[in-house]
């Protein structure tokens, strides 16, 4: 799925959050999963020398939602900006944030128009040799989606003569054909395709991108949800969410991965993720 298309699904599932907040509120138990520490919980507890950091600019765009968009009213909001803002409140420094069109956004960040890039830029080597990157924030499992009468008897070992569906060509489908190769793997155009196929009973289930599926069941929360445990596999699925600085700006990028985990530690970062996406995909 390419960045334009995310961004249509991205706002589609946005409008719907609105619409169904009821149904989530009463569901809420199910959802409410926290994130997992994706840096060392035991990194040690000492604030950066900030001298050299009188303030964070961060960088962000406004096609991204619900990372970072702006709502009916104009403002610039979101999952990204919250977290932006509560990076700079942890190391007490002052804190900007500017929005950006996304094919600027990483230039304006190379010609140091900003200190910090909070957008979902892709950790390639392209564009490692012109930026740092954070720990990661947000990773980006892939998981299993049954329709809900099949979630309490589903196992990832018992997969034989069971049908998955996949995106074509998808690291998720090569993680099946790798890792699960008794289930039989039934291959889509899109994520959206493939599962419709689990809620329509084409198939027995969906393996994908955990949270393209989450803002997929917001619309389908009556039939379907996550089965069995989230895979993490950078290889594969990718670093997941990272913030990007320039290359050589120890200073920066050290302070924000401190607050992150502080951000973590103190429930923070907990607290964001629950709120941004009331389907969890955890």
């Amino acid at each position: 799925m390419t960045r334009g298309e995310s961004v249509k699904r991205f706002a589609k599932w946005w409008r719907a959050l609105a619409a169904t907040a009821t149904a989530l509120l009463l569901a809420a138990p199910a959802f409410a999963q926290p994130i997992p520490y994706h840096a060392d919980p035991d990194a040690r507890e000492i604030l950066p020398n900030l001298q050299p950091v009188p303030a964070i600019r961060f960088l962000t765009t406004t096609d991204f939602p619900p990372f970072n968009f702006r709502d009916a009213s104009g403002e610039l909001v979101g999952f990204n900006v919250d977290l932006a803002r509560r990076i700079c409140v942890e190391v007490n420094v002052a804190c900007t944030l500017q929005a950006w069109p996304w094919d600027q956004a990483a230039n304006a960040l190379s010609d140091r128009q900003g200190d910090a890039l909070i957008a979902g830029l892709a950790i390639t080597p392209d564009n490692g040799a012109l930026f740092d990157f954070s720990s990661t924030y947000l990773a980006l499992p892939g998981r299993f989606v049954t329709r809900a009468v099949d979630i309490p008897s589903f196992s990832a070992t018992a997969l034989a003569n069971k049908t998955v569906a996949v995106r074509a060509g998808s690291a998720h489908a090569q993680f099946m054909a790798k890792y699960l190769p008794q289930a039989e793997v039934t291959t889509f155009a899109s994520e959206i395709e493939a599962l419709d196929a689990v809620r329509t009973g084409r198939v027995d289930a969906f393996f994908g991108d955990a949270m393209r599926a989450a803002f997929w069941l917001n619309d389908n929360v009556a039939c379907c949800g996550f089965a069995g445990d989230p895979y993490f596999r950078p290889d594969l699925f990718g670093e997941g969410l990272t913030i990007a600085v320039p290359a050589g700006n120890d200073a920066i990028r050290h302070a924000i991965d401190w607050a992150l985990v502080r951000l973590k530690s103190n429930g923070t970062l907990d607290e964001l993720y629950l709120r941004w996406f009331p389907v969890g995909f955890y």
